[in-house]
């Protein structure tokens, strides 16, 4: 409403109440789903984004570490497995595949079928283990039959490493293949790995 000069109005004050709203703490599942070799998994970055997301543990939520260069991204959706502690101090990491990107933050229950052992080099020359297992999301209809890493194309496992590869050079690490192991291998590191009760 416009009031030219001269108008008299009558202005009315109105008690505002601000609320605060307090974010609920995102609580993380637990390793294990319940069903044999399936394991629940935070999902991080999905296939296909240059965006790489991080779970701040700290803070209990999701930030951009990193953004790749045009032409690059995620092959799968990454993720990692609450409730384990890989040789580099954080979860261990997983690739999951499934019929379409899930979105940071989403759990997805997995079935592993084997793990993509690697070695990777500090920029302080420091070489640990940082394995990637691999799963299948339970609920894919499209992958409801792949039951071991031998079952991808191999073509796709190539491009996986190689992202790898370049993704850690950006940061001035090297990542070396190592080997390719079976599901039976991949459920021994996760019990491995296990955080165990305090």
């Amino acid at each position: 409403m416009l009031f030219n000069a001269g108008d008299s109005a009558e202005i009315i004050c109105v008690e505002t109440k601000l609320f605060y709203y307090k974010p609920r703490v995102m609580k993380l599942p637990g390793t294990f789903s319940g069903k044999k070799n399936h394991i629940n998994v935070m999902i991080e970055t999905p296939a296909g984004s240059r965006n790489k997301y991080t779970y701040n543990k700290e803070g209990k939520y999701f930030e951009i570490r990193k953004i790749l260069p045009a032409g690059t991204a995620f092959p799968m959706d990454f993720g990692f497995i609450p409730g384990t502690k890989g040789e580099d101090g954080d979860p261990l990491d997983i690739l999951v595949i499934m019929d379409a990107p899930a979105y940071p933050g989403c759990v997805a229950e997995c079935r592993l079928i084997g793990v993509i052992i690697a070695e990777q080099t500090e920029d302080n020359g420091e070489k640990i283990r940082n394995d990637r297992l691999v799963g299948v999301a339970a609920q894919s209809q499209s992958y409801s039959n792949m039951d071991s890493i031998n079952d991808i194309n191999k073509n796709l496992l190539t491009e996986t490493v190689n992202f790898f590869k370049y993704y850690n050079k950006m940061g001035g690490k090297e990542f070396r293949l190592l080997n390719v192991k079976g599901k039976a291998a991949a459920a021994g590191l996760v019990k491995k790995h296990l955080i165990k009760p305090k």
